[in-house]
């Protein structure tokens, strides 16, 4: 964003006591962090439960911030180009949908309970083929990461694709309206956030909200095998010329692969509407693939040729930790899916463990899914007997619900192919005499085992 101190007072319907001229003040950009605060940027003070942003606001403006915010009820402001709103969350918020207004840009928004980073990165690529893109970095997915996500758009900006997370009911709606997209697109309704939502019906909802800023004539993209969006669509706030693409694994819907091929790197597929192009996919899973077929419908509303289509999946480089496959200095391979995990995308890397071929043996090394309420243990057991015997050598599983994995794949596989640790090096002491150069070994939990730290040993291990 570059516009006047005069311009953002407007914005944001603030007042100030700077009796500096306004028009002639320039701010280049916005931050909240006074740590990393770039000369010309507007400082915004956020604050939080155990900490305060105005506390730093002189400091900011000694190091080159062009103007702050500042909330009225925070004492007096510091002399200079200060702006006083009433709530600097709710001017940042503002100032982001205001900016977002005067550009002539189009916004795809993605949510869902899983695969909506990695989708977001396949429409992004694809669509860098044909226009300036920008996407959500890193996880600026919320309601302080989207405004920020809006502001660091360019005027000549013409493709937007903003992921929206949530923590509760509500703040989708904010984010839609906020980014006021022209295409929304559900990745799936999983388990992430039964803690606090309580049910999946509940989360359908929440997801569903991302169609509340969705444009008049604007496109909802969205799996049509999931009886919960066809249950509660017709409920849902939406605009009534709204047009509606379904994509998934059966014939059921709009976009569906008629033909797939998994060779160990990738995966090779065709599509219903398309079935002279091949389209290749870097990243392995069959999830990945119905992720990508959702990332060529909105690519396609978007006037995407298929030949950039093509080259554009080819391309794709997704964030980090999501399924990478690594080899290690022994030569093993490591399949490294340890961003995330709900039953949902813990079933879909276990079937792409199931679905790899040309391998020894394979190996799954199983941490906890978090924040799934009080059926957690239950949710356990059944990714413990989704295991394949035939398809998958032995179970290392650490943590304390993944006691319960392993109860339920003591009941599919021999109990001398299910191990349980307490500990990560404990883990690791024990795979590794185990495994062999033309092994795979499938690395999956939730963020907060740190099981990143078990990638790092088995690539750096000498067997």
């Amino acid at each position: 964003m570059k516009r006047t101190f005069g311009e953002v007072l407007q914005m944001v319907n603030g007042s100030s006591l700077w009796d500096g001229d306004g028009k002639a003040l320039t701010i280049k950009g916005v931050s909240t962090d006074s740590r990393t605060i770039r000369p010309g940027q507007l400082f915004v003070p956020l604050v939080g439960e155990t900490f305060d942003g105005h506390t730093y606001v002189q400091q900011a403006l000694e190091q080159g911030a062009a103007a702050a915010f500042w909330q009225k009820d925070r004492g007096e402001a510091p002399a200079g180009p200060v702006i006083l709103v009433e709530n600097t969350l709710d001017a940042l918020q503002l100032l982001a949908h205001e900016y977002r207004k005067q550009l002539n840009v189009r916004v795809i928004g993605v949510t869902g309970s899983n695969g909506k980073t990695s989708t977001k990165d396949m429409i992004a690529a694809i669509l860098t083929t044909t226009y300036r893109v920008h996407k959500t970095q890193g996880n600026f997915n919320n309601h302080i990461g989207l405004p920020l996500t809006l502001l660091q758009l360019e005027e000549n900006t013409e493709m937007a694709v903003i992921e929206m997370g949530m923590s509760g009911r509500g703040e989708i709606s904010l984010l839609s309206k906020l980014a006021e997209p022209e295409v929304v697109l559900i990745t799936n309704i999983g388990e992430a956030h039964l803690e606090q939502l309580g049910s999946r019906d509940e989360i359908a909802k929440a997801k569903l909200e991302i169609l509340h800023g969705l444009r008049g004539d604007g496109l909802f993209i969205y799996p049509g095998e999931e009886p919960l969006i066809a249950q509660y669509l017709p409920e849902a706030e939406k605009p009534e010329s709204m047009l509606r693409l379904t994509y998934g694994e059966t014939g059921e819907n709009d976009f569906y692969p008629c033909a797939i091929l998994q060779d160990g790197e990738g995966s090779y597929f065709a599509l219903n509407n398309s079935p002279r192009t091949t389209y290749y996919l870097p990243v392995l899973g069959r999830h990945n693939i119905v992720n990508a077929i959702g990332a060529i419908a909105a690519a396609k509303y978007m006037g995407v040729s298929e030949a950039q289509i093509v080259r554009g999946l080819r391309e794709l480089r997704l964030t980090g930790m999501r399924i990478e496959r690594q080899k290690g200095v022994s030569g093993i391979t490591v399949l490294n899916d340890s961003y995330n995990a709900s039953p949902t995308s813990m079933k879909a890397a276990l079937q792409l463990l199931h679905d790899l071929r040309g391998f020894r043996n394979k190996i799954a090394v199983l941490g906890d899914m978090l924040e799934l309420g009080p059926n957690a243990e239950e949710y356990h057991r059944e990714i413990g007997k989704y295991i394949d015997p035939r398809q998958v050598h032995a179970v290392y599983a650490y943590g304390p619900l993944s006691k319960q994995i392993i109860t339920g794949a003591s009941e599919v596989l021999p109990k001398d192919r299910v191990f349980w640790f307490e500990t990560k090096k404990e883990l690791c002491d024990a795979l590794l005499p185990e495994l062999r150069p033309e092994d795979a070994v499938l690395v999956k939990a939730s963020r907060g085992m740190k099981m990143e730290e078990i990638v790092e040993r088995l690539l750096k291990a000498y067997l």
